[in-house]
């Protein structure tokens, strides 16, 4: 919902609902300072504002003056109202519709002219969003936008400002991240004036992921992305400027352009933009004696699509992130020479870093002001290149459209018929939602010699988005970059290949030739967006960006139309047996146990090696609740199940505990999210509740994220927070984690916290990439292939050849001692890599990806990949739901196929073990 006090935004449109009170008659009264509401100068130091003493000076202002308007635009994940402010004169404000559909037409090119966006883009006003920020840690961002609506609103004399107001229309957002600038700020006031003033925070700044609330642009999972997305599919604003602190030492502040490289299908109009922009602050910075500025060659890449502050350029917005110096908090810091690393000692002068900082004094006041002025520089370059920013937004837009009717792909081919049928529901609804057309064929046809039957869809490259549906549909191939001939690769800054089709397990095919007129004719369009207006149209009847994407089919429907198959049961019985190859069917299994129902396990046929025959993979049985709710259910989830006889093996209903550490873990949150969303009933475990022993009372499995080792045994350093938050499980928390496995439980280490279990458990088990240098070996958020045994209950579902997202992964080779099974391995020849960037590929050749090591009477599951990274791979999400059942019952007696993996030769003394895998 969206509210403010225009009447002449219409009442409903594009589920917005606006409160009707008249924009002219507003009167600008006095407008009240920030220390007048606040009670302290925003920047003082030890003093921050909470999301909610920001918007309450907002809602001063917004009563104050004509020149605001504030607007509600949803909830946070922990309910809080979320508002930006328009910001413009009085007249800008009362014509803001007019500008918007005008931004809406020429991002949305289709049937316009160039004569006719020119016109437009004269008669237009740019809509610049600038925010307070989305990381709450770096706390900077969310007090300047406070000094920046001010100062905005009460100069009445200054020219430049007018001149801004006159020419553009301002999108402020007090905080990207309400909830998190509450939790930082709260925890910063509790500690000030104590030992702990800087401690670090001991939860997420997010409700689930933390600082991966800018990386979740392109799947949309959490709610504020989708927020963000929604309003600005609303406002399709030209510029977003997204503020953060973590300018490399000792620079000042960080500045596209950004470091090499830049992501492969960016729009080099917009790419062109976002550097002149950052070479417009670094100038405004030098004009305003405030030196220290940097560019591009630190580290800050832009190859990855998931930043929300990046992503938008595939939709050809001028997007962008800036980095300000940050010491702790709101707590000051004096730099001496002898801070400053030895190569800037020197304080040479370089074209880039033309006014090296010369140390000093660095206060929050200090990263407010250089905030402020890059914010202004930006406004001021909106202002003065108002029409060249909106026409540029219409060429890029022309230009992809013209690109791709001329040049493959021309189009990508989705089937119906998936493995998992819900998982191209799932991307596709993503795609919609962030803005690209999505169309469906009402009749079977043949292409290039493929028959794709009738219901396939169909994702045409002719429109304006398309290279953002091209950035995460193709395979990606990370530039061989290196430090020096021969050096170690140059390390991305995020993920090097997030290959979406190949994640989620979905067939995708690509159109290499254009569409003929029989594909035409049979598509009809899903989600009808600005894309598809008729050329005299500025705005649509309807709009469909206002439901999310969810996951899965137990919210409202999405407004694109895009479903799949229906569900469907097959097959006689009193009991329903559904395939863990479907996503849903854990969905349907756990509401089943809610409603007071039993689901065993029957497992699958194990492979034999020497007829080269794979393993087939087990199901779930489900049993106790009544043929209408069986049948609702799988009509809501769309899972294709059957009904059978068979009473199944041994029981599921695991009592299931995930660690969660004081320090905090985003990948913790990403499970913790990700259970809730499939149903999973769980409990978090602390580090207390693990020393104090007896977990076999409570739990059957015990999960623990990709976590490194430091941080589950030690955590904290004593002194460095309050002490109740300090420490990690201990020694007396590691005996009582292999006393839980000896006596019958399992215990589930993802990635990294498989370096704990092999060195504390004393495993027979050697991460063999463990020690080798950089420059041997390197793959960091790829793409991998490897084989599976999908008689093992733990891959259940998974194909025989499975992608798997690797993200400084360990893999294992077995010790003298080992018993139990391996779950994957890569092959013995050849690549795995299928998407980013792998050096050293021998070194994964015939090893395991994941391992079951008995331990005792008891499980230890090492998984070597990250099943659930980022709630993406729903092609591996099952690996993780089948580890946390895979207890009691479950985990006893012989498991996987015999001969499926044969460990390459490795030392056999036995003191390696646990000595690896750090």
């Amino acid at each position: 919902m969206y509210a403010t006090k225009s009447q002449s935004m219409r009442g409903v449109r594009m589920g917005v609902v606006f409160l009707s009170v008249p924009v002219f008659g507003w009167a600008q009264t006095a407008v009240p300072t920030p220390e007048s509401v606040l009670g302290f100068q925003v920047g003082a130091d030890f003093k921050l504002a909470t999301y909610d003493e920001s918007l309450a000076f907002f809602r001063q202002l917004d009563a104050a003056s004509d020149r605001m308007q504030l607007v509600e635009v949803g909830r946070t994940s922990e309910g809080k109202a979320w508002y930006f402010a328009l910001i413009s004169t009085p007249e800008n404000l009362a014509n803001v519709e007019r500008y918007r559909a005008i931004a809406q037409r020429l991002a949305h090119p289709q049937g316009l002219t160039d004569d006719e966006a020119l016109r437009l883009a004269r008669e237009g006003k740019p809509f610049v969003h600038i925010d307070g920020g989305l990381h709450a840690s770096e706390v900077a961002g969310a007090q300047h936008t406070i000094q920046l609506a001010y100062d905005l609103v009460s100069a009445t004399d200054d020219p430049k400002i007018q001149a801004i107001l006159d020419n553009v229309v301002v999108l402020l957002w007090p905080s990207l991240n309400p909830d998190g600038q509450n939790i930082v700020v709260n925890w910063y006031r509790s500690n000030v004036g104590t030992p702990y003033e800087a401690a670090p925070l001991k939860e997420l700044y997010q409700k689930y992921i933390g600082h991966d609330n800018n990386r979740d642009a392109y799947m949309l999972n959490m709610v504020e992305s989708r927020v963000i997305t929604r309003t600005w599919r609303h406002w399709e604003p030209q510029i977003i400027h997204v503020h953060h602190q973590s300018s490399p030492f000792p620079t000042r502040i960080w500045l596209p352009p950004f470091a090499e490289p830049i992501a492969s299908q960016a729009p080099p109009i917009i790419s062109r933009t976002i550097n002149m922009i950052g070479m417009a602050m670094a100038q405004g910075l030098e004009a305003n004696g405030q030196p220290g500025a940097t560019h591009m060659g630190t580290g800050f890449d832009a190859w990855y699509p998931g930043y929300i502050d990046y992503l938008p350029v595939f939709q050809n917005i001028a997007a962008y992130w800036t980095e300000t110096a940050l010491y702790r908090y709101a707590t000051p810091h004096f730099y001496t020479m002898s801070d400053f690393p030895q190569s800037r000692r020197d304080l040479r002068v370089e074209s880039l870093y033309p006014s090296p900082w010369q140390g000093g004094w660095w206060r929050l006041r200090d990263a407010v002001e250089y905030m402020l002025t890059a914010s202004m520089s930006v406004l001021d370059y909106a202002a003065k290149y108002d029409e060249e920013l909106l026409y540029n937004r219409y060429q890029a837009g022309r230009n992809t459209i013209a690109k791709y009717e001329r040049e493959p792909p021309f189009a990508y081919f989705i089937p119906q018929d998936q493995r998992d049928p819900v998982a191209p529901v799932e991307l596709l609804r993503r795609l919609a939602f962030n803005g690209v057309r999505v169309h469906q064929l009402t009749a079977d046809v043949t292409f290039d010699r493929i028959t794709y039957p009738r219901g396939t869809w169909v994702v045409p490259m002719n429109q304006a988005y398309a290279e953002y549906a091209r950035q995460v549909l193709d395979v990606q191939a990370y530039p061989d970059l290196r430090e020096f001939p021969d050096g170690p690769p140059e390390q991305p800054y995020d993920a090097a290949g997030w290959t979406l089709p190949y994640q989620m397990d979905v067939r995708v095919h690509v159109a290499a030739s254009p569409l003929t007129d029989d594909v035409r004719s049979a598509m009809t369009l899903l989600n009808a967006t600005p894309a598809d207006w008729s050329a005299g149209e500025l705005e649509p009847d309807a709009a469909t960006f206002d439901s999310p994407p969810g996951v899965g089919f137990d919210t409202d429907a999405n407004a694109a139309g895009i479903v799949p198959p229906a569900g469907r049961i097959t097959g006689s019985g009193s009991r329903l047996a559904v395939d863990p190859a479907q996503n849903n069917s854990y969905r349907l299994l756990n509401r089943a146990l809610a409603a007071g129902g039993t689901v065993r396990f029957e497992p699958g046929t194990p492979g034999d090696s020497a007829a080269s025959a794979p393993g087939s993979s087990g199901r779930y049985i489900i049993a106790g609740v009544s043929p209408s709710d069986q049948a609702q259910w799988v009509s809501e989830l769309a899972v294709r199940a059957q009904r059978t006889n068979s009473t199944g093996g041994p029981a599921v209903r695991p009592r299931i505990g995930l660690y969660r550490p004081w320090r905090a873990s985003m990948d913790e949150g990403w499970t913790r999210w990700l259970f809730e969303q499939y149903g999973f009933q769980f409990s978090n475990i602390t580090n207390a509740e693990i020393r104090a022993g007896s977990l076999g009372e409570r739990f059957d499995v015990i999960l623990m994220a990709a976590d490194s080792r430091n941080t589950i045994l030690n955590g904290f350093a004593k002194g460095s927070v309050p002490p109740r938050y300090a420490g990690g499980v201990g020694a007396i928390g590691v005996r009582s984690i292999d006393r839980f496995v000896r006596n019958g439980g399992t215990l589930v280490c993802l990635n990294q916290s498989s370096a704990f279990a092999i060195e504390e458990l004393h495993l027979p088990v050697k991460n063999v990439v463990g020690e080798l240098p950089r420059k041997d070996f390197f793959v960091s958020g790829s793409l991998l292939e490897v084989t599976t045994d999908p008689a093992h209950p733990v891959m259940s579902g998974m194909p025989e050849r499975a992608k798997v997202f690797a993200d400084r992964s360990p893999v294992f080779t077995t010790l003298e001692g080992f018993e139990g099974a391996a779950l994957a391995k890569y092959q013995e020849d050849g690549s795995p890599l299928l998407s980013g960037y792998l050096l050293g590929e021998e070194h994964l050749q015939g090893y395991a990806a994941a391992l079951d090591v008995k331990h005792g009477e008891g499980h230890v599951i090492l998984i070597g990949f990250r099943p659930q990274w980022r709630g993406q791979p729903f092609g591996t999400f099952r690996v993780l739901f089948n580890a946390a059942l895979f207890g009691g019952e479950m985990a006893e007696g012989s498991l996987g196929s015999p001969g499926f993996w044969t460990a390459p030769v490795a030392e056999s003394d036995s003191s390696n073990a646990g000595e690896n895998g750090r």
